[in-house]
């Protein structure tokens, strides 16, 4: 087999080629900072050809030593080796001279500056550049079987309906080729409630989503407010899941030297990076060398990254203006949580996955939050959402333009972990929060019985706790994901109240095993129940009469054990699926006292989101529940795994049948035994 790093004459013109942005960004920043003289543009594509020669020979000799240090002082000597690399680059060649290391400074920040502008110019603002030298690498010759491998990229967010829409507006390119091509089959799969990360993640990379209710949540064994995005109940989480599919008689699908890349949970990967349920202070460097030593490779992330602050701003100012609704304030955290998930994050998960490819981990599972995030306050269609869309799907070509080179031959599956749907929040439409409305209504039973408030947190930030656990692990980061208020410190008359989307779980931390029977409600809090109902925009509330679990509508109810409806069905609104799906959430032991959905608009599919979020998901109806799978077309879903529950219906029904589903097609191809 000839060796991966063999230079052919292909390479070469490659090479050379890729000088030429580096030449033209030096010769405009030459001309923009006092200090530096150059005799001829000739000197400064030789002075590009050193910062690409030195980079080649400086990442092999700093492997080795970044490999036993942590990500940070990796970080601060890829910085001091750019730096290096561009004081020789322009002191070594004879027609240009450097006066001063300020001079090197400006340099260096003008060189970047003008990179991002170029690229932006000629329409390539994409991650490719960040991976740029990987591409260079020629796959084996045809003689040469390489073993299968497979990346699975999460699309965080993208609904079924959303899918269609991006492969006939242009927004999906890289999908709609594989589609056209034939070379993939796209279908829709039913993400269960709760239709949230957390739970879909559990499902994909364990195989079970059992006692996991919704994002956040009162949890009666240890005694407080889990949350999903929170390192350490991250960890709790994935060891249960564990637990569950283990005593299944399944294992993590990354437990075979797989790579988990940006995820809430590791699925047993031996080499996690950037998951929040594995997230530790130091670790080693290495996976991060090519992004940060690489020559203005992590200055023009952090260039763009500002670029999406300003990018942000205009964008919501924008909305305001054009009086679009629904919409919600865009400031405070989101503007930063958005610039570093669409630019810095992004570039960052795209060159430690390309180095898990090139290193032939047999499965590789990465999660893009990009879309995600942005709709949450954008919106779900809305042109900066698709805009963050589009950069996945650029994504998606340029990872697999690594696969194509790297030593494995690997498939390419893209799947979704649950929807979006669209709507105003609660609070514009009621006019009080739902915290507020469940105080008030307790308030009416005597003011002995306090309301436990738990505030709804970004989703993105666990991941930026990640990151800053990571590079900075001094930095106390996890108070950051999300506020607690009044913890109850086991008040019996205490009323959690914790926000999923759509969804509330109301619990009671006094009651034995959670559970407060309606009829118990009835007696305590006679307003509480039917207050809700009352309550513009709240749709139904689910609560235990007895071993019955009970929907209760304005005009209706629903017993979801017997089947019986009494008067008008509250489900009716939300699928043939939703009494299933909620009686199966009911059941955990983790299941809340009261389970409360906003309102589902029959025909557009709006919900009302008790957070501050345009387009969310974490309940029942519109597309939350409508998840994509992308697949090689040689890979077909097997038919015992299609639930045909509904009339005209087969799609594959949770996560954990995902999960199935993608560890029957690697013992197809040898991965998994």
């Amino acid at each position: 087999m000839r060796s991966r790093f063999a230079l052919t004459a292909r390479d070469v013109r490659d090479l050379l080629l890729s000088l030429l942005p580096t030449a033209f960004a030096l010769w405009i920043s030459v001309h923009l900072v006092a200090g530096v003289r150059v005799d001829s543009p000739f000197w400064l594509l030789a002075s590009a050809a050193v910062l690409a020669v030195g980079d080649l020979l400086v990442r092999p000799v700093l492997g080795p030593l970044v490999g036993v240090l942590g990500p940070l002082p990796t970080v601060v000597l890829g910085v001091a080796v750019q730096l290096l690399l561009l004081h020789t680059a322009l002191t070594a060649v004879p027609g240009l001279d450097l006066s001063s290391l300020n001079a090197l400074w400006q340099v260096y920040l003008w060189t970047g500056l003008v990179g991002v502008a170029v690229r932006w110019l000629v329409g390539s603002n994409d991650s490719r550049w960040v991976v740029r030298g990987l591409l260079r690498h020629r796959p084996s010759p045809p003689g040469d079987v390489r073993p299968p491998g497979l990346l699975v990229v999460q699309v965080d967010g993208l609904s079924m309906p959303l899918l269609r829409f991006g492969l006939h507006s242009g927004t999906l390119t890289t999908v709609s080729r594989w589609l056209r091509e034939g070379t993939h089959l796209a279908e829709g799969w039913h993400a269960q409630l709760p239709s949230t990360t957390p739970a879909s993640q559990a499902g994909f990379l364990h195989g079970s989503t059992e006692g996991i209710p919704a994002f956040r949540w009162w949890d009666p064994e240890l005694g407080r407010v889990l949350v999903a995005n929170r390192p350490a109940d991250a960890a709790v989480i994935e060891r249960r899941a564990r637990e569950a599919a283990h005593a299944a008689g399944r294992r993590g699908l990354l437990a075979d030297d797989g790579a988990s890349v940006g995820n809430l949970f590791s699925g047993e990967a031996s080499h996690a990076h950037l998951v929040v349920s594995t997230s530790r202070a130091g670790g080693s460097g290495r996976p991060y060398l090519r992004y940060v030593a690489r020559p203005f490779v992590l200055l023009r992330s952090l260039i763009l990254t500002l670029g999406e602050i300003v990018k942000e701003l205009y964008q919501g100012w924008q909305q305001r203006v054009r009086r679009i609704e629904p919409r919600i304030p865009r400031r405070g955290w989101y503007v930063l949580l958005r610039a570093l998930t669409n630019a810095l994050l992004r570039d960052l998960n795209v060159s430690v996955v390309a180095q898990e490819l090139a290193d032939g981990r047999p499965v590789v599972f990465v999660d893009f939050l990009d879309y995600d995030e942005v709709a949450h306050h954008a919106g779900v269609a809305r042109a900066e959402s698709l805009d963050a869309l589009a950069g996945i799907d650029r994504v998606l070509q340029t990872l697999a333009d690594v696969a194509a080179v790297s030593p494995r031959e690997y498939r390419v599956v893209v799947v979704s972990d649950h929807g979006q749907a669209q709507g105003a929040t609660f609070e514009q439409v009621c006019g009080r929060s739902l915290q507020e409305v469940v105080a008030g209504l307790l308030d009416e039973a005597g003011p002995e019985h306090p309301v436990v408030t738990t505030a709804a947190g970004e989703e993105m930030r666990g991941r930026v706790d990640v990151l800053v656990r990571e590079f900075a692990p001094h930095a106390k980061a996890e108070r950051v994901s999300t506020r607690h208020e009044d913890e109850p410190d086991g008040d019996r008359d205490a009323v959690v109240v914790a926000t999923s989307g759509c969804t509330a779980l109301l619990s009671v931390p006094g009651a034995a095993d959670g559970r407060v029977d309606l009829a118990e409600f009835d007696r305590r809090w006679p307003a509480l129940v039917p207050g809700l109902l009352q309550t513009r925009g709240i749709g139904f509330v689910a609560g235990f009469r007895g071993e019955e679990v009970v929907v209760i509508g304005t005009e209706g109810e629903h017993e979801l054990v017997s089947g019986v409806v009494k008067g008008a069905d509250p489900l009716a609104a939300v699928g043939p699926r939703a009494a299933g799906d909620l009686l199966r959430v009911m059941r955990f032991r983790t299941a809340p006292a009261l389970f409360v959905h906003s309102t589902v608009d029959p025909v557009t599919g709006e919900v009302h989101a008790f957070e501050e979020q345009v387009g969310s998901h974490g309940g029942l109806g519109g597309w939350q529940e409508q998840a994509v799978l992308v697949h090689p077309a040689e890979w077909k879903v097997d038919e015992d795994l299609r639930d045909r529950s509904v009339p005209g219906e087969a799609p594959l029904v949770g996560a954990a049948t995902v999960h199935e589903q993608l560890v029957r097609w690697m013992q197809q191809v040898d991965l998994r035994s």
